[in-house]
């Protein structure tokens, strides 16, 4: 049987995620990939995967899954939530699953992954990835289209999703002491490129006043509901296209921030472009939370672009070996006194 793990509750939302296939834009098909590819690199990295394999990313609530192949290698990046390794199926407890730390599992043992806190996603990477086939060369999922991941759609119930390695080695594991989550207290962000479609009233309530991320949010946009953005030439523009972290603002003047599965072109006004460098935190919000900005200059983008890619670049230096735990079961399955003797029969030497 090939190896696979067998989904007995999807979660929430639980897709397969790498960092996107981007070059297909102007074909009208979205880069898609992780919404917090800091969490998604940190978590790859734990199992001695590259950075940008395709992992399992856990929107809200977590999946649970058995394994169905000899050992697989995992590790958690992402949000705090309750991570329990339970013996097998009809288990009720099991050991607690630290978050930033990569864990053997065996044949039969279930994984179960709980609500999350503190982040709206976390990501789950196995040892040699899985077995799926890349879609325009990603395993990214946009399930609006079907395209890639596994049958191109979030995991359902009773799922095998295929292993690219049946077994894996036993080795020390490792950790990593801390991984920087926070938000920050203002996003970044640089005005334009329609910024003149919108009255100096309307900017100014952009970069003063207080949102909240909107339950209608989703893996394409982050809709935002607060004061009203007012428009200056009306809310129509010939469509163009659009990067990541653009502020779409349509008829109503709410603001929309477009997040990995955008559309590729829009003919909504965009007022700004949050930075590059806060958009994992930005893909961590859940509904609810709230949302201020501040405008820099391009200068300021592309140092703090720079300062989050050298932050990505040291995580792999920060990581720790871990001396792998006993594993029970196999050491009371073997024969520890093979050789001895009574003491009885001992003599010393020359007796």
């Amino acid at each position: 049987m090939k190896p696979a793990l067998r989904i007995l509750t999807p979660g929430l939302m639980t897709t397969l995620q790498d960092l996107g296939r981007p070059g297909h834009q102007r074909l009208g098909i979205p880069v898609s990939g992780a919404l917090d590819a800091v969490s998604l690199r940190a978590a790859n990295l734990l199992v001695g995967n590259p950075p940008g394999l395709g992992a399992l990313e856990i929107a809200y609530q977590g999946p649970a899954f058995v394994v169905e192949a000899q050992s697989v290698r995992v590790a958690f990046a992402g949000g705090i939530a309750s991570i329990d390794i339970l013996p097998d199926e009809g288990a009720p407890a099991g050991q607690r699953l630290q978050p930033l730390q990569s864990v053997l599992l065996r044949q039969g043992q279930v994984l179960r992954i709980g609500a999350l806190s503190t982040s709206a996603v976390g990501y789950l990477a196995v040892e040699g990835g899985f077995d799926v086939t890349p879609a325009l060369g990603s395993q990214s999922t946009f399930a609006r289209a079907s395209l890639g991941g596994f049958a191109g759609r979030a995991l359902r119930a009773g799922d095998l999703l295929p292993l690219k390695q049946g077994h894996t080695e036993n080795r020390d594991e490792r950790m990593l002491p801390s991984l920087d989550l926070a938000s920050p207290q203002r996003f970044r962000l640089v005005l334009g490129p329609q910024d003149d479609y919108f009255s100096d009233e309307g900017k100014r309530t952009l970069l003063e006043s207080v949102y909240t991320v909107s339950p209608a949010s989703d893996r394409m946009g982050m809709r935002l509901a607060g004061p009203a953005l007012e428009h200056a030439k009306g809310y129509n523009i010939v469509s163009d296209g659009i990067a990541p972290g653009s502020i779409q603002v349509p008829g109503n003047g709410l603001p929309i921030v477009l997040l990995a599965d955008r559309q590729t072109t829009g003919g909504y006004p965009k007022i700004a472009t949050v930075i590059s460098a806060d958009m994992p935190a930005l893909g961590r919000l859940a509904p609810g939370a709230k949302v201020a900005f501040e405008a820099v200059d391009i200068a300021a983008a592309e140092a703090a672009h720079r300062q989050l890619r050298a932050d990505i670049d040291a995580i792999a230096q920060r990581i720790v070996g871990v001396r792998a735990a006993i594993d029970e079961t196999k050491l009371l399955g073997s024969n520890l006194v093979s050789g001895m003797i009574d003491a009885h029969d001992w003599q010393p030497d020359g007796a």
